[in-house]
């Protein structure tokens, strides 16, 4: 049976080249991080840490104040939590049709069919952690056109393969490779635009409401029976310090664990870590373990489940 792997906060390697967007102003400084599987980044200087894929990706966007992520897409879930920071989510294809401010630990399951974008509107550098359905990601990012359009301004061409090439490196399209083509009239016509309230009700979690929740055990984020209902192809658990566990889980699929806050300690086979906020744990199906507040003071971390459903458009008992 494979072993479980981990990926400490203070050793994740960033990549400022990550995307179309890399020289656009007001996203040139924001710094991409993959932590399990190979993600949605366009670039080969994107660092994997591990390359196991457990039905889902992992992975961490990092900005300092004032620096967005341009407005985008995907064919899967995208999810979100606050580990550090503020954050302003906005949507629509011109980033108009509504907007939402996540706090410290907040989680939000985008849906799919949507462009959204998002800005750390804190005054400190700022992270957010990232869950992508799909061994693939669901197959990279679809930009909206303006986005394509202003990144081409400044240097930066989008190949059909999903790799980016940076002309201010001298870098072209091979000549066997078509640019990526633009989304068609059809499909930008059939986005979904919802308003804000839809969007808090169904689609946003607050931590403090978790929080509240996990003193009667495991709270179930996403899933279909979740506080936001979706199948993705995984599920979602919050757990606090208060949460009541049995002394020993089991992992009957690929969980891994994302700490929040405190000091947790994760046992297996004998062998045990104490994990710390931001970082991350991948435990192999099989596996029998325990989990362990060791300190005092706040502690909680959220649980990712691999679930039998196929990754692919957001679910609410029909596709929305």
């Amino acid at each position: 049976m494979e072993q479980p792997q981990w990926v400490r906060f203070g050793e994740l390697i960033p990549c400022r080249t990550a995307f179309i967007d890399a020289h656009t102003p007001g996203s040139s400084e924001k710094e991409n991080f993959t932590i399990i599987g190979g993600g949605v980044s366009e670039s080969p200087d994107q660092h994997v840490h591990i390359k196991a894929t457990p039905g889902f990706n992992i992975g961490a966007a990092g900005q300092p104040p004032r620096c967005f992520n341009s407005l985008h897409s995907h064919n899967t879930a995208e999810v979100f939590f606050v580990l550090k920071g503020r954050w302003r989510f906005f949507w629509g294809e011109t980033g108009e049709d509504g907007e939402v401010i996540l706090e410290e630990g907040d989680i939000f399951n985008i849906p799919t069919r949507l462009f959204r974008g998002f800005e750390n509107i804190g005054s400190d550098y700022g992270m957010i952690m990232s869950i992508l359905g799909g061994d693939d990601a669901g197959g990279g990012v679809i930009w909206a056109p303006h986005v394509r359009e202003a990144a081409q301004a400044h240097g930066l061409v989008l190949g059909e393969t999903g790799r980016l090439y940076d002309t201010k490196k001298d870098e072209a399209l091979p000549d066997d490779e078509l640019e990526m083509p633009l989304p068609e009239q059809d499909w930008l016509n059939a986005l979904l635009r919802p308003d804000a309230t839809t969007v808090v009700k169904h689609y946003v979690a607050r931590y403090w409401d978790m929080m509240a929740m996990a003193a009667q055990g495991a709270v179930k984020v996403i899933g279909e029976h979740g506080l936001l209902i979706d199948k993705p192809g995984f599920e979602v658990d919050f757990l606090s310090r208060q949460s009541p566990l049995p002394e020993t889980l089991h992992a009957e699929k690929d969980v891994v664990l994302m700490v929040m806050r405190g000091h947790w300690s994760v046992s297996w086979q004998g062998k045990t870590e104490i994990f710390n906020p931001g970082d991350t744990i991948w435990l192999p199906g099989g596996t029998d373990y325990s989990l362990k507040v060791t300190a005092s003071g706040e502690a909680s971390l959220f649980r990712v489940t691999r679930t039998d459903d196929p990754a692919g458009l957001t679910w609410t008992g029909e596709n929305v």
